[in-house]
């Protein structure tokens, strides 16, 4: 008998709630599973700058950034006019995604199973990315790793911003969180 997709839970939230908790736990020293560290959300994040010379660019952005997500993606706006950069205040400037619940474990597991492996000459993420309340952000330079971008239909490449919130607000503890999940943090000891 098939069970239906939405009753199944995905893999690292399942890890999470049997695993994880009882590691950080025991290295925290709490018992309470409440004040242990957790994923709020995951906020992908596209600032798309060529699109105010090519429009069709920020439909293709957010089209791609959304099959990377599972939902769509909803465009952002300049809030402020920068002669500089030729920028007024409501110019269509990027596209974000946040990701919450399941779907935001699925694209975890996704981008440390799948997407990290497919860079190039890839040694691991820096583990000082941290804000100092305990989320951690990192960039890659172009969608083509993340496998629902089919590299035949992509006329440009575009880089994206990935922003890791956690409940806590120490980052030491929300390094540790993250590494339970298989986040490859690159060694800087050597």
């Amino acid at each position: 008998m098939a069970v239906a997709p939405e009753l199944v839970s995905p893999r690292l939230q399942e890890k999470y709630n049997k695993e994880i908790v009882a590691a950080l736990g025991q290295k925290f020293g709490r018992a309470n599973r409440l004040s242990l560290p957790k994923l709020s959300k995951i906020v992908l994040n596209m600032g798309v700058g060529k699109a105010l010379q090519d429009k069709e660019r920020m439909k293709v952005a957010a089209e791609q950034l959304g099959l990377i997500a599972g939902q769509r993606a909803q465009i952002t706006k300049a809030r402020m006019a920068v002669s500089g950069f030729r920028l007024r205040e409501g110019y269509e400037i990027g596209c974000r995604v946040t990701l919450r619940g399941k779907r935001m474990y699925e694209f975890l597991d996704r981008l440390i199973n799948l997407a990290l492996p497919r860079i190039r000459d890839f040694r691991g993420i820096n583990p000082k990315s941290f804000d100092g309340n305990g989320n951690y952000s990192m960039g890659l330079t172009e969608q083509l790793v993340f496998p629902e971008i089919d590299p035949d239909k992509v006329t440009f490449t575009q880089g994206m911003d990935i922003t890791f919130v956690t409940t806590t607000r120490n980052d030491d503890e929300a390094r540790e969180l993250l590494r339970a999940f298989g986040m490859p943090f690159r060694d800087d000891s050597k």
